[in-house]
């Protein structure tokens, strides 16, 4: 069985196109544990939907390895049903990436209201959890903000004395001293704001390779449903 000159160009393609596919198997893989991670961190702030998508990520970058296989040695053996079922699998991916970038747009447009919500409520567990006013501990510090809006909602929202702000408002203050409304290091800045830029950039990464990744991984559609019409046609010739 041969292949015309233009399949054999095709076939010398898909190997190229494996290569990428793997290289975005790892980029999907590095970017999806990386947010997932920074998600994490921030659950308490965050809506079950903003780990899900870097976890579809994560679960597609793993993906691709196997399917790569598939395409891999469908082209060297010539084999229909491997090419086949390569471009099978290679649409299942295209639309998960296409899910999983549209998604992050969705959950950009979507985290002002919930990030808004999420703070206030935990706001309200600061001194009876200790593991929320970790969280408002660390993302003061990390951040350099006080409170939702301002410093004042811990007074207003947070049930806390003017004489007993968080010591994480304050730069450069750690317990057993004081952060009050009238120290000179307060952090003026709240933390709404710059939280959900952050989010958003990240949601807007994840939508962005998403999407990115997805328009590629077309290209690979094209060729291993011309080189499995080829291989068809050849075999239908012999």
């Amino acid at each position: 069985m041969k292949l015309s000159l233009g399949s054999r160009c095709v076939k010398y393609l898909m190997f190229i196109f494996n290569l990428l596919f793997v290289i975005t198997g790892i980029i999907l893989l590095s970017i999806g544990i990386a947010i997932h991670g920074v998600y994490y961190n921030y659950q308490h702030f965050l809506d079950n939907k903003f780990l899900s998508v870097p976890s579809l990520l994560i679960a597609i970058g793993t993906i691709i390895f196997f399917i790569a296989f598939f395409g891999c040695c469908g082209a060297v053996r010539e084999n229909y049903c491997m090419i086949v079922t390569f471009t099978s699998l290679l649409v299942i991916v295209f639309i998960l990436e296409l899910s999983g970038g549209i998604s992050g747009y969705v959950l950009r447009a979507r985290a002002s209201s919930i990030i808004q919500d999420k703070m206030r409520d935990s706001m309200q567990q600061y001194q009876n959890s200790s593991e929320i006013s970790a969280l408002w501990d660390n993302l003061q510090r990390d951040f350099h903000c006080c409170g939702t809006a301002n410093a004042s909602d811990w007074i207003t929202i947070g049930h806390m004395n003017k004489t007993n702000l968080p010591a994480s408002c304050c730069v450069g203050i750690t317990p057993p001293t004081n952060c009050t409304s009238t120290s000179l290091t307060l952090q003026k800045i709240g933390c709404y704001d710059t939280f959900v830029s952050f989010i958003k950039s990240h949601a807007v990464q994840l939508g962005g390779v998403g999407l990115g990744i997805a328009f590629v991984q077309a290209m690979g559609i094209w060729f291993s449903v011309f080189l499995a019409r080829s291989i068809r046609n050849s075999y239908e010739t012999v």
